[in-house]
């Protein structure tokens, strides 16, 4: 992989920063090089990941809101569950930090 497409693989990474599903998506269809193609698929799916993380915590608050828990378990379901999200969106930030970085240094 040539200097300009290992800069193109690492902004797939960095746009978790700007335009996160765009970027991916654009440089997917754009750019003809097979490895930075799988970059914009990796990068895209962990741009997705904390999205869907929090409609899954949004969905079990809501189902534990209409169902027969008590309040001290809806409390736990519904500060745990931003805890989740939380940790999970922390983890995939830096993990696409490290994957971009990682592709900068071997330039």
């Amino acid at each position: 992989m040539d200097k300009t497409n290992k800069v193109l693989a690492s902004i797939n990474y960095f746009s978790v920063f700007f335009a996160p599903f765009l970027l991916p998506i654009a440089i997917y269809f754009i750019v003809d090089h097979s490895e930075v193609k799988q970059h914009a698929k990796k990068a895209l799916v962990s741009h997705i990941l904390p999205f869907l993380s929090i409609i899954a915590v949004i969905g079990a608050i809501i189902f534990s809101g209409y169902s027969n828990l008590s309040e001290a378990a809806f409390l736990t379901v519904f500060f745990g569950g931003f805890i989740i999200v939380g940790l999970i969106n922390l983890i995939v930030f830096i993990w696409n930090l490290v994957r971009g970085i990682k592709l900068l240094t071997m330039i």
